[in-house]
Parts: structure tokens; C-alpha cells; sequence
């Protein structure tokens, strides 16, 4: 079947989770993450990450704004920067507005232009998605953003991904899933879905039961891999 319906994971993939942190340091008020800040960026989206798997496997869903604040708090204490209430306020701001990577909003309009459905399938709440896509300025190219939050847990989970074909009718293998995270990529393989793993860092595949259909290293190629 031909890909009718492209489907992005948001956080990593569409938005850039470091600009937080990065724009912070860049202020003189936080000088004192000058250093510091990709080391903050780092923990606080592993542990963000974590967080989500382990309420996933325990049944103790929560909103993901509450693993966000979860997150940062280890990492700020894992850097030493655990008693500075106003860097932590900063930079919980700045996740609200994070930056689209550059090659997203031509992407997107390709994407539109040819007549296919666009969605984001993320872990977020629909109001920090809301927020984010707007800060971007990709609503104009967005059908939807999908929240786990309608489904009470967190990806990888398939009641996640069924969320895609309850939305647009479409079959599994209509669905060009993208996303950076090389375990969502794979699960969603294992799913169903054509997949495309963003892996800008250049990391090892994740050894699980299925890998995902290709792989790039930024967004630029996701048009041709959808037939456009």
C-alpha cells in the first residue's frame, strides 16, 4: 500500500530537546550551567525517558509534564545545580517553546503539499504539544497531535500506536512512522508500521526483536520515503 498518513514522534524528533538547556546557558543569570548545560540536557531526557518505562510497567501512568519536572529534578541534582529555583523555572519555561530543527517546517509543508495526512504520536500532554507546536509554527501543517494521555499510558505500548488508525482510518501499512528514539522506531516496526529512525547522533541500533526500516540522519529524506 502507499503511504498515506506520515506520523511523527514529537520530543527529539520534531523538537529539539537540548534548546532548553542550551538557551538557558546562554543567559548570563544561569552563567553557572556555562558548562554544564549538555550534561543537563543529557540526564534530563534519559531519565525523562526511564521514567516513562517504568510507570508504563508499573501501571503508575501520570501526566508526562509531572516526568518532565521528574526528570530535570535528577538532573539538576546529578549536576549540582539542584538549589537554583530559578534555573529550574527557566528551563521548565523553555521546554514549553522548544525549537523546531531547522529542515521540520520545509518537511512538513512537502509532506501537505502532496496530499498526505501529517500527525504528531507523542508521549507529551496535549497542552505542551499544543505549546510546542505552536512556539514552531508547524500548526498550519499538522492534522493532529496524538497524546498518550487519551490512552493513560506511555509508548511503546500498542494501545499508543492504535491511536494512529482510530484518527485516519488507515491501515498499518499506510503509516510512515518517524521517530529519533530507536526503541519507539523498532516498536513500532514490530507494530506494523513502516518506520524511520531520525538517529542524528549516530548511535547502535537497539538490540531488540525488530529494527526499524531506515534510517536517517535528519528529516530531509522522510518526503522521498513517502512516495514524494
Amino acid at each position: 500500500m502507499p503511504i498515506t498518513t506520515c506520523i511523527f514522534d514529537a520530543y527529539g524528533t520534531l523538537f529539539d530537546v537540548a534548546a532548553a538547556a542550551r538557551q538557558a546557558a546562554g543567559d548570563p543569570s544561569f552563567a553557572a550551567i556555562k558548562d554544564d548545560w549538555p550534561g543537563i540536557a543529557e540526564h534530563w531526557r534519559a531519565k525523562q525517558l526511564q521514567y516513562t518505562w517504568l510507570r508504563a510497567v508499573t501501571g503508575a501512568h501520570t501526566d508526562f509534564w509531572q516526568v518532565t519536572q521528574d526528570g530535570l529534578d535528577w538532573a539538576l541534582e546529578k549536576t549540582g545545580h539542584d538549589r537554583d529555583p530559578a534555573l529550574r523555572e527557566r528551563l521548565l519555561a523553555l521546554y514549553w517553546e522548544l525549537q523546531a530543527y531547522p529542515e521540520v517546517p520545509e518537511m512538513l509543508h512537502t509532506l501537505k503539499n502532496a496530499g498526505l495526512n501529517t500527525a504528531i504520536l507523542s508521549n507529551g500532554s496535549p497542552d505542551m504539544l499544543d505549546g510546542a507546536v505552536q512556539s514552531a509554527g508547524i500548526w498550519d501543517v499538522l492534522d493532529d497531535s496524538l497524546s498518550v494521555q487519551s490512552v493513560g499510558i506511555f509508548k511503546p505500548d500498542a494501545r499508543v500506536y492504535d491511536l494512529v488508525g482510530q484518527r485516519f482510518g488507515c491501515a498499518k501499512d499506510e503509516v510512515l512512522f518517524v521517530s529519533s528514539n530507536g526503541w519507539d522506531a523498532a516498536a513500532a516496526t514490530g507494530y506494523g508500521f513502516t518506520t524511520a529512525w531520525v538517529n542524528r547522533a549516530g548511535d547502535p541500533v537497539d538490540r531488540l526483536p525488530w529494527t526499524p526500516a531506515n534510517t536517517l540522519s535528519d528529516l530531509t529524506g522522510i518526503p522521498a520515503l513517502a512516495g514524494v
